[in-house]
């Protein structure tokens, strides 16, 4: 086990389940020697205990919750220069977990604990993102531009419907609403286009949503970002689509462009609604018009 260990928890993921799933992990973590706990309390939290811990010489920070505790913990790690940065671990207790899915991270909490304990350190990529405002923060797995943002914004009111389904139903009632395109100029390190865009994904890892497989191609230690744009199409022509995003088999399709970058520049005639591995970044209401998106290669080491 690494010499220094802090586990960072968020104590209402998944409903208040990552509270118990800690309480019956405390006397695993003794076994294995001596751990520092820390919960978070508030909104960003996670992220000022992590860079902390980075600060204070730790080797090994654990997240333990959802994938909006993984990205707290990875934005304040990115913040640690290279050279101090702790190794992260993940005990996944969220609804989604599609960060923890794609490193094939066991499910079963005290698994999941032995594996960022004693498991080996890969490196994966980050990504990152800027707004016009200078406002930069990093993400592990998903940005979602438009109509998935729309999506994820929705699933915040859901309250009695967990996991992949909730996300379902969130897809479902966004297209209901008809959610419509915005007039964007996109270009990346490969090539550039401006139409009226309904959705815009980049994807270091494939899913988001608990299941959909936004950019199946995308590689966490590929050095690139996966993308896919989908532009203005029918509330029809957008069920008929459902189920091959479901399955990752939506790029064969004209509707979508797919492709791959190091990074991107997004410049829209609207604002736009943003989210950052189901965070989100940019609300309804925000004045948020162009993005820089930048993948960074072997950027942070994940105990697998």
């Amino acid at each position: 086990m690494p010499r220094k260990v802090k586990l960072i928890m968020n104590p209402i993921a998944n409903h208040g389940r990552s509270l118990h799933v800690a309480n019956e992990l405390r006397p695993l973590v003794s076994e294995f020697g001596q751990a520092d706990w820390g919960g978070t309390v508030y909104p960003l939290h996670a992220t000022e205990l992590a860079r902390q811990a980075g600060e204070q010489g730790y080797d090994l920070v654990i997240a333990l919750g959802g994938d909006g505790t993984v990205h707290e913990v990875i934005n304040g790690l990115m913040q640690v220069p290279e050279s101090k940065r702790p190794a992260l671990g993940v005990v996944a207790t969220g609804s989604g977990n599609d960060f923890a899915h794609y490193l094939n991270l066991p499910m079963e909490p005290v698994e999941a604990l032995k594996r960022a304990l004693n498991g080996a350190a890969r490196k994966i990529d980050m990504g990152s993102l800027t707004d016009e405002h200078g406002h930069r923060e990093f993400f592990d797995n998903t940005i979602g531009i438009g109509f998935d943002a729309a999506v994820t914004i929705r699933t915040r009111k859901t309250r009695h419907i967990h996991g992949f389904m909730m996300y379902l139903w969130a897809v479902l009632q966004t297209i209901a609403v008809n959610f419509d395109p915005i007039p964007m100029t996109i270009q990346t390190d490969q090539e550039a286009w401006s139409e009226p865009t309904l959705m815009l994904g980049l994807g270091n890892g494939p899913r988001e949503g608990g299941g959909f497989m936004i950019t199946p191609e995308a590689r966490m230690d590929d050095g690139l970002l996966h993308y896919v744009a989908m532009g203005k199409l029918s509330r029809l022509m957008m069920l008929r689509y459902l189920p091959e995003v479901m399955k990752g088999t939506h790029g064969r399709y004209k509707p979508f462009r797919m492709g791959t970058c190091k990074k991107m520049v997004v410049k829209a005639e609207r604002p736009l609604v943003v989210h950052l591995d189901g965070e989100i970044f940019a609300d309804h209401g925000t004045d948020i018009r162009e993005l820089t998106i930048e993948v960074l290669p072997a950027a942070l080491q994940v105990m697998c």
